[in-house]
């Protein structure tokens, strides 16, 4: 589709009506108008993602912003300490004392002499904990409120080719599966947990939770298939997704079998798109029950990689999500 203008603001789609990037917007204005909400939000729900480029956004006005698009999600203290707000959640490469994350830190020397013994290096939780941002996944379904959109802005970015994130398109990639198999995955219920996925990409620093992580973060229960904002149906998964329940409740032995097939057939090349962040000020806002998403892992090269994340707490049907023992029935009435 070619680049087109809708009520004054410049649209170039990236992957026909999946990605699109969008100027023209005022970004000194905020609070935006209702009529330039209300556009910005018809071309999120065609497109599902959309860029912007300098939009010289600071904390207070990116919070200002997605406030305007619905409730916020607030984040727990690990995620928001350094960034000063707890509607901004901190995804960049910096340590709460402004130093880049490193996957292990210097080692200590325990004694003098000309051979020193050494102290075992202490692990960064925030490098482990971020391994799994590069799984396909999509934020937050792993609380029983889901999000709906998730507002990234850089403040500062590494080297050009260092720290992009991908999208999925998981509309067309329902789209494209066969009806028979249509039918049996809308019976289906999913459990999500942060802490598979943490254990799937840092398997030896995740393997004992403490009790504190179990609490702050317990499982969720959503719908395989929901419906976007049209009312077109489309995948609601994610690398969280631990297992599957079928219509009476019952767990599926092969969950983990079935999970990684259909991330796998959503994130095929047809379905994905590469979003660059070019600079300090671009802006990507994604509609979490319309695409899936990863950022590129962290490196101990990479330079500062400043990202701060707001999500939207989603205000729809199944939002609540379903039960955990009665699915289908729960389903219904959320």
């Amino acid at each position: 589709m070619p680049s087109h203008t809708i009520n004054g603001l410049f649209v170039t789609p990236i992957l026909a009506d999946f990605g699109a990037e969008v100027c023209g917007v005022d970004w000194a204005q905020i609070p935006l108008p209702e009529e330039l909400i209300k556009t910005l939000i018809r071309i999120q729900d065609q497109y599902a993602v959309i860029i912007f480029r300098d939009t010289g956004l600071d904390n207070e006005r990116h919070v200002a912003f997605s406030a305007q698009l619905g409730r916020l999600e607030k984040n727990p203290a690990w995620g928001s300490e350094r960034v000063g707000t707890p509607f901004l959640f901190d995804v960049s490469n910096i340590e709460s004392d402004g130093s880049l994350v490193k996957k292990e830190t210097v080692s200590i020397a325990l004694a003098l002499g000309p051979e020193p013994q050494l102290e075992g290096s202490p692990i960064s939780e925030r490098w482990h904990h971020a391994l799994g941002n590069a799984l396909w996944h999509t934020d937050s379904s792993f609380n029983q409120h889901r999000s709906k959109y998730s507002l990234l802005l850089a403040h500062a970015v590494p080297e050009a080719g260092q720290g992009n994130t991908e999208f999925a398109d998981t509309r067309q990639a329902w789209a494209d599966l066969p009806d028979a198999e249509k039918e049996k995955l809308r019976a289906l219920v999913v459990e999500h947990d942060l802490w598979h996925s943490r254990k799937l990409a840092s398997p030896n620093e995740y393997e004992e939770l403490t009790t504190e992580e179990r609490n702050v973060k317990p499982p969720a229960w959503h719908r395989l298939v929901q419906k976007g904002p049209s009312g077109e149906e489309t995948i609601f998964l994610a690398a969280h997704a631990k297992t599957l329940f079928d219509v009476d409740g019952e767990m599926l032995a092969d969950s983990q079998e079935i999970i990684w097939d259909l991330i796998a057939h959503c994130t095929q090349p047809k379905y994905t798109s590469t979003a660059e962040w070019k600079s300090a000020g671009t802006l990507m806002w994604w509609n979490n029950r319309q695409s899936m998403h990863r950022a590129s892992p962290y490196t101990e090269n990479m330079g500062p990689r400043d990202i701060r994340r707001s999500t939207v707490i989603d205000d729809r049907p199944l939002a609540l999500g379903v039960s955990k023992k009665t699915p289908q029935r729960s389903s219904m009435s959320s």
